[in-house]
């Protein structure tokens, strides 16, 4: 069965098409795998047929406007519309099926058979399209968010279908082994969810005279994220994507770079991090008048800002980290997890009750406390600073998180401690021998992965099908990657007979009004592999 059932472009073309995708502006095998897919649906009598000869398109000069209809919605978030004889693709953002657009050609792909195109103006608006939606008035230039013309139900709808297409174009499963896609777990937030921004401008320019000359006038350049489809920052002044704190925070250090632009002799990339503090009650009049000093001593420094929100028993203190180093705190439901302010955590806080406690839902089989070997072992090979593996400890009899990163593992322990977790435990190990020390029999052990956005190595692979846990939840932040993973492990391991089947596959939707889609798989041990004698426990 091949793991990778994509098609691709043979000799001369194949290699000229490498060269011009390297060259693009992001636009990788996924975007190509849409734009083939959608050519042939429109073309059957050219597919069907053994005419292997194929005429150049007759393309518009670039930087010339045209108008185009928009056919579908690719899983990048771009629209794709069809040229006038279906046989060129042109990728125009900020756009939905149905919509007729203006545009701007701006850079053509012929051996990939699409071209670049720059969003002008709505001309006739599809049924999917509601201008009335947007929330922000940087959309349609910004490159940070691809869908907030759509209702959000239909941006639910929209995730579904990429989670559906990645199966179907990176596993090579036959479908009859992919089950049902569930619907995309919604985000309790529409807006106002992101926990951390990291705006960045370039250095800064002195009008008249030398860099190093104080008296000359410097320009406090743009600061924001980059224009789509350009390689030049956007001034944003405001987000509202970030929560309160966060775009609070924005604002502060804007302010801040201006009055200080002078010191900066490249340009830099700022933090934006919340950071939660609960104080009991009987605390916090004592700090009422203190509306700048954190009550965290290990939060570091922040902007000064602070939102004050009060609950049963405690006030909720958020304040906005902007150094890196600095720890922050965040809370999932009552378990607390501190961090380094710029290492990775879920960046939105309002879906991770509801996330974890589907991963809770859905950690332990059916009828796991009748079965003669039940799993009772948690194994977390990607914990990080332990978010699943502290939320999932309680169902286990105990729990391993393991993670390359030393800083991490670091972080994992300080946690377990803050939730009064005695049966977690947390190890730094080295990718090569991940398995190699795990105290628990495989047969009784679930498995939580949730690596980079790149998937697991295979390496990493051939290791978790020789270790064979029984159960297995896959958590990914790119499902294309996720599914040419799970396609490996339902092929599995000819020589030992271990392999996986798929039970389930959701996505999340942990960044509305953008493109991007989280998903989670749950696999178990095929029944065979399962069947292998009793282990010790």
């Amino acid at each position: 069965m091949p793991n990778t059932p994509r098609k691709q472009f043979d000799g001369k073309r194949r290699k000229k098409a490498k060269v011009q995708r390297n060259k693009s502006n992001g636009f990788d095998e996924v975007l190509q795998a849409d734009i083939d897919r959608l050519l042939k649906q429109s073309r059957p009598e050219k597919n069907e047929s053994n005419d292997d000869t194929t005429s150049e398109p007759t393309l518009p000069e670039t930087f010339t406007e045209i108008d185009v209809k928009i056919s579908e919605l690719s899983s990048t978030g771009d629209g794709l519309a069809l040229s006038e004889n279906a046989d060129h693709v042109f990728v125009v953002p900020f756009t939905v099926p149905g919509d007729t657009v203006r545009v701007k050609v701006i850079r053509h792909f012929p051996a990939l058979s699409y071209s670049i195109t720059d969003f002008i103006r709505v001309i006739d608006a599809g049924p999917l399209r509601n201008d009335s939606l947007i929330g922000c008035g940087y959309f349609g230039k910004c490159s940070g968010c691809q869908l907030q013309m759509m209702s959000y139900e239909d941006q639910l709808a929209h995730k579904r279908r990429i989670v559906e297409k990645a199966y179907a174009n990176f596993s090579g499963l036959i479908p009859e082994l992919v089950p049902t896609i569930g619907e995309t777990f919604p985000s309790p937030l529409k807006y106002g969810y992101r926990t951390k921004l990291t705006p960045h401008f370039e250095k800064s320019t002195q009008k008249g005279k030398k860099q190093d000359d104080e008296s000359a006038e410097v320009q406090v350049p743009p600061i924001g994220f980059t224009y789509k489809n350009r390689r030049a920052d956007m001034d944003i002044e405001d987000c509202p994507l970030g929560t309160d704190i966060v775009r609070r925070g924005l604002k502060s250090e804007r302010k801040r770079v201006a009055e200080t632009i002078r010191s900066y002799k490249k340009g830099a990339t700022l933090l934006m991090r919340e950071s939660t503090t609960r104080v009991p009650k009987e605390d916090a009049s004592k700090n009422a008048d203190a509306e700048t000093q954190p009550t965290n001593e290990t939060s570091g420094p922040d902007t000064g800002d602070v939102i004050r929100t009060e609950h049963d028993n405690y006030v909720e203190e958020k304040r906005c980290i902007t150094d890196n180093n600095a720890t922050s705190v965040e809370y999932v439901d009552d378990y607390v997890f501190t961090n380094k302010a710029g290492a990775f955590f879920q960046n939105n806080n309002s879906i991770l009750s509801g996330f974890t406690e589907y991963i809770r839902s859905q950690a332990l089989p059916p009828g796991n406390e009748d079965d003669a070997r039940p799993i009772k072992y948690l194994l977390d090979a990607y914990s990080g600073s332990g978010l699943f593996t502290i939320t999932l400890s309680p169902l286990f009899k105990s729990s391993l998180g393991v993670d390359v990163a030393g800083d991490s593992i670091a972080s994992a322990r300080e946690n377990a401690r803050a939730n009064d977790l005695p049966n977690t435990g947390f190890a730094a190990a080295d990718a090569a021998v991940l398995f190699k020390d795990v105290p628990y029999p495989a047969l009784q052990t679930l498995l939580v992965i949730d690596p980079p956005r790149k998937g697991c190595s295979d390496d990493f692979l051939r290791q978790l099908l020789a270790f064979g846990p029984r159960r297995v939840v896959y958590v990914s932040c790119n499902v294309h990657t996720q599914a040419r993973d799970v396609a490996v492990m339902v092929q599995g391991d000819q020589a030992t007979g271990v392999r996986y089947d798929i039970e389930s596959i959701r996505g999340f939707d942990f960044f509305p009004q953008t493109g991007h889609v989280e998903g989670v798989a749950i696999l178990n041990l095929a029944a065979a592999a399962a069947a292998a004698p009793a282990e010790s426990s």
